[in-house]
């Protein structure tokens, strides 16, 4: 019974997502809908997923229903072209169909995207009162550079400042809402090296630095890696995030979650320059300063939890160890520093317009390095349902849950209205093309080529949605991801 009001909280979650999700599609249809009724069409039917029924119900000559598919909706219109195959066969009344105009056809088309992109800036206009959270990492200093990285090796140091990636400006380390961070800008580089232009404390002018990238190998089942070139942003903090039992540091008195401030009398800025600290002092003792909270560090705070932690400064005198680990590196003292970037959260009130074109870019750049054959990123990067679904329960177990989902609900519409307006058979825009062909040809496609090339295209698309619904579901397990994709998943 303790259980039960974390799995209410869990089922009510779920609800919300499945019913904003289901509001999206309603509307998107909708758009159609009311764009037939004007323009005189015949409506069979009104669904909400696709495949045979599970509920239905007729009204005023129409059938609503609710599918067992759940990969969107439609409204079938037996005037716009034949959709039977994807459908389910049409109403069989017997009367002919009156023609309708290639115009009639192009503005039903396009009132779906319409209804998208207007619950879209419906939406936007809401966060623009309320607020859009932005979880960023503001600071372009670099902290750490892993040893043999391709950061390392193309001589970028800690302390440098990133002002710009490929020529083009950098405003944080990751999570800016303009796609403009270093992880984003790494991630989504083109070609097969990635040019820094850096600031160096002694240098009196900009230094260019050119440098590869390594992608981390993966299972078949598993999405591809994004690039990395093993950099991280400076630290707020270096905090001990694992004591070895019986080590010179547990003796000393380390624990867990302390933060390291100096060792050997140096600052500790980053997790990478205290082991070269310690690696350098070699057996002889030294000396590290730390400060310790009140609060047990393996435990989930609230907010207001967090806000009151009251740090106490203490010192420890610590000797490493001469042996060898089994892994053949240095034992060091006995514990693992992990830094602890500055991250803050801005709650922003962006326009609507603004939010749309935010929108709008990032889905531009997603689709231009999906289908640029020097980029990264792939199709296996896409989200299908499973993937939407998974970061929507993310955002509601984060902080600003509300504010979060309904921000992403202006991107989701975004998308929803760009993608179908895309010039594919089965998609509004499809639909569009058919009818400008129709318009300057003065004549239908014919109905038979017509549904085998909608066929084809809707089974493409359902697997294209199976394959990146399957990288959802199992994309994670045994999977190791680092930093930079870890951030370009943040909502």
């Amino acid at each position: 019974m303790p259980e039960l009001p974390k799995i209410l909280h869990t089922t009510l979650q779920v609800l919300l997502i499945v019913l904003g999700f289901n509001l999206i599609i309603f509307v998107h249809e909708l758009g159609h809908f009311l764009a037939g009724r004007w323009r005189g069409l015949k409506i069979d039917r009104f669904q909400i997923w696709f495949g045979k029924p599970i509920w239905k119900r007729t009204w005023n000559g129409v059938q609503y229903g609710l599918g067992w598919l759940p990969f969107g909706g439609f409204v079938s219109l037996p005037q716009m072209a034949p959709m039977e195959s994807i459908e389910g066969r049409a109403a069989e009344d017997g009367e002919p169909l009156p023609k309708i105009s290639p115009l009639d056809k192009i503005i039903v088309a396009f009132a779906g995207p319409l209804f998208s992109l207007l619950l879209a800036l419906a939406a936007a206009a809401i966060v623009t009162q309320v607020g859009k959270p932005v979880d960023t990492i503001p600071s372009t200093v670099v902290g750490s550079v892993e040893k043999d990285s391709p950061g390392a090796k193309a001589g970028i140091r800690p302390g440098d400042k990133i002002l710009a990636i490929n020529g083009e400006p950098v405003t944080a380390f990751a999570g800016s809402s303009r796609m403009d961070g270093i992880f984003e800008r790494i991630i989504l580089s083109k070609g097969q090296d990635i040019r820094f232009t850096i600031e160096r404390a002694g240098e009196p002018k900009p230094l260019e630095l050119v440098s590869k990238f390594e992608i981390e190998p993966t299972k078949w089942y598993q999405r591809k890696s994004l690039r990395r070139v093993g950099i991280g942003p400076e630290a707020e903090h270096v905090l001990v995030s694992n004591v070895i039992k019986g080590s010179p540091a547990e003796r000393a008195g380390l624990k867990l979650g302390d933060r390291l401030i100096t060792a050997d009398g140096q600052p500790v800025i980053c997790s990478t320059r205290f082991l070269e600290i310690v690696a350098a002092a070699g057996a002889k003792p030294i000396e590290i300063a730390y400060e310790r909270s009140n609060i047990d560090p393996e435990k989930e705070l609230t907010p207001e939890e967090f806000a009151n932690i009251k740090w106490t400064p203490g010192t420890v005198t610590v000797q490493a160890e001469v042996p060898v680990s089994p892994t053949g590196k240095p034992a060091m003292i006995g514990i693992s520093p992990d830094d602890d970037p500055h991250q803050v959260t801005v709650i922003g009130h962006p326009g609507a317009w603004e939010q749309v074109k935010d929108s709008l870019r990032m889905m531009w750049t997603t689709l231009d390095r999906v289908f640029s054959r020097d980029s990264s990123i792939g199709i296996d990067h896409l989200s299908g349902p499973v993937g939407i679904f998974k970061a929507q329960l993310q955002m509601l177990n984060m902080e600003n849950p509300y504010t979060r989902l309904l921000a992403f609900f202006v991107l989701f519409n975004v998308n929803l209205a760009v993608l179908n307006m895309l010039p594919f058979p089965v998609l509004d825009g499809g639909h569009i093309v058919l009818a400008l062909m129709e318009w300057v040809s003065r004549r239908p496609v014919k109905a038979r080529v017509l549904e085998w090339v909608q066929t084809a295209f809707a089974l493409m698309l359902l697997g294209l949605m199976l394959y990146v619904t399957s990288k959802d579901s199992f994309g994670d397990f045994g999977h190791s991801r680092k930093a930079e994709e870890i951030v370009f998943k943040q909502p």
